[in-house]
């Protein structure tokens, strides 16, 4: 029976809430494309091809939703491969975070805050090294390494949250708005990841090792990604999916999207600096210095000129 003919099936009104925001997402995409493309900006094209790369890459985990580990899925597909599927999330997820290190690097640099910089270094090899254990946990089965990935993830985007607090105090106004919102929803996002997607990685690592269940080996495990998934509609083998999967595929993408928008808006960034802050930036410093340094050949000038014209020679 097909899913949608299942239509007491929780699972498909789910799938079909996914596929909408999706399709949702997908036409917002096109219409941010389409106005920011053109914005004078050094890095629009690529923030909004990084952007792409992560809407369309959850739109496609969306429509054909799959569990990596347990290699179940909705719809019995090679697309559902968990081959397919895995590379499809970490060329997405490499490059939501790398959209993070842009929006950084550019707020450290209009601030010259260095810590704010060094997040910006930082986060996309911490991201790198997780990607290293999803794959490991994918291939092998072993849940902890779900549990690492995850923490790492954490700690990457604990290191944001600091990186904002760190320009709270240098903004006003809409900018200052949009900082704190985007903490709030990291702070959110950590405790969801604390609270519910660690622990349940590590208690399925716990009831598969009292289970004995055999991990595969590296190569065993490539070839079990490439040929085996399998279909089910069972709500019960979703449970633990739907929630992540539900916040990920919407909220994360409109953060994705809301990214492009912030970046867009560089040269209306220096208006909302408070005063103190802007005085204290570099360019700033470097100007009254050089305004300073400018002010006294002219002031021993005018003395020469006053001498000069009180000489009886």
């Amino acid at each position: 029976m097909s899913l949608w003919r299942a239509r007491q099936n929780p699972l498909a009104w789910w799938w079909a809430m996914l596929t909408l925001v999706s399709t949702v997402n997908i036409a917002l995409w096109f219409m941010l494309y389409r106005e920011l493309r053109t914005q004078p900006v050094g890095s629009m094209e690529l923030m909004l091809l990084l952007c792409a790369a992560y809407v369309f890459g959850c739109a496609f985990r969306s429509v054909l939703p799959r569990a990596d580990v347990q290699r179940i899925c909705l719809f019995d597909t090679w697309l559902s491969s968990v081959l397919v599927g895995r590379s499809v999330a970490t060329v997405a997820e490499i490059c939501f975070v790398a959209q993070w290190a842009i929006i950084l690097h550019q707020l450290g640099t209009i601030t010259g805050s260095d810590t704010v910089l060094n997040v910006a270094w930082i986060i996309v090899p911490l991201i790198l090294i997780a990607e290293c254990f999803s794959w490991y946990a994918v291939l092998t089965t072993n849940f902890l390494y779900n549990a690492i990935e995850n923490s790492l993830w954490a700690v990457a985007f604990f290191l944001v949250g600091i990186g904002l607090v760190r320009l709270l105090p240098e903004f006003h106004g809409p900018v200052r708005v949009v900082l704190v919102i985007s903490i709030a929803g990291i702070v959110a996002y950590l405790a969801f990841l604390i609270a519910v997607d660690v622990p349940m990685y590590f208690s399925r690592w716990r009831a598969n090792h009292a289970d004995g269940n055999r991990l595969l080996g590296l190569l065993e495990g490539l070839r079990d990604v490439s040929t085996r998934w399998v279909k089910t509609h069972d709500i019960a083998h979703w449970k633990g999916e739907i929630a992540w999967m539900s916040l990920y595929f919407s909220g994360a993408v409109w953060a994705s999207l809301a990214l492009c928008v912030f970046y867009s808006l560089e040269g209306e960034l220096p208006q909302y600096r408070t005063e103190s802050a802007a005085i204290g930036t570099p360019a700033q410093q470097a100007e009254a210095t050089s305004g300073k340094a400018d002010a006294v050949p002219v002031a021993r000038r005018s003395e020469a000129s006053v001498r000069a014209a009180a000489s009886p020679f």
